[in-house]
């Protein structure tokens, strides 16, 4: 039976600022990525998200610092840069899982740097550096690229996220969000690319591509006016065939075995 982590971005509100629905998000998913202040996410809603996330995984969710932008623009930081950054992150998030008698579980870099780390050698390696100064055995969500190399490389843990609601490239890469087809909104087609990432390990590119991708967790959206109906239907049709869903360590844990 296939096994899955639903994993869902939360704590992206600042502020008087509301983003996303996470009191019903919590019901679906199985682990969370919470945003640490750079792009989103402020002490109270920090602390608000950790509790209500100590049952499941709590994962930083680490960006460059562009509330402005939401950690999507570009910017051009040292490796340096980025290594402190993240390490300031980590230790942020970690005040309040330790707050609450829980702990930082892994982490998924966010927006832009998310990106980055795929193509950019120099950046992978310093978000590596900091993983090993804060705690080596964190997961680090990622997909194929440079950051699984110096992962792989490094013996560091490594947990595989796919994104059925966003274009890819041929190679692998997503879509530019500057495009106009980069991110998907039919619920059918975001749906069967899911089940079809979990089951068969395989997601369509926008030139037809089919590519080889590897599923540990599954990307939840809580932003935009259907984002709840599809992440619930995303949950149901997945158990529907046949997989079983379950936190991260769990998830990663079949695949040791």
């Amino acid at each position: 039976m296939p096994v899955v982590d639903l994993v869902a971005d939360l704590g992206e509100s600042f502020g008087s600022y509301t983003m996303g629905n996470d009191a019903e998000l919590l019901k679906l998913r199985t682990s969370a990525n919470v945003a640490c202040g750079f792009h989103a996410g402020d002490p109270r809603v920090m602390d608000a998200t950790v509790r209500a996330c100590v049952e499941r995984g709590v994962g930083a969710h680490p960006s460059f610092p562009d509330l402005v932008g939401f950690g999507r623009r570009a910017m051009d930081l040292s490796p340096n840069e980025v290594r402190t950054d993240v390490l300031y992150q980590l230790g942020a998030l970690s005040a309040f899982t330790r707050a609450h008698g829980t702990g930082v579980n892994h982490l998924a870099p966010h927006g832009r740097l998310g990106n980055l780390v795929v193509t950019r050698r120099d950046y992978a390696e310093a978000v590596a550096d900091a993983v090993e100064a804060f705690d080596p055995s964190l997961a680090i969500l990622m997909r194929e690229g440079e950051m699984a190399a110096v992962a792989r490389e490094r013996g560091l843990r490594m947990a595989m996220v796919g994104i059925a609601d966003r274009a890819y490239e041929d190679d692998g890469t997503l879509v530019s969000r500057s495009e106009p087809d980069a991110v998907l909104h039919d619920p059918d087609e975001v749906t069967h690319r899911t089940v079809r990432l979990v089951t068969e390990g395989l997601i369509t590119s926008r030139n037809g591509v089919d590519l080889p991708v590897r599923t540990d967790c599954v990307q939840l959206h809580g932003d935009g006016p259907a984002a709840l109906e599809l992440a619930s239907r995303i949950r149901d049709e997945l158990r529907a065939a046949g997989v079983r869903l379950a936190p991260l360590d769990e998830v990663l844990g079949v695949r040791a075995a």
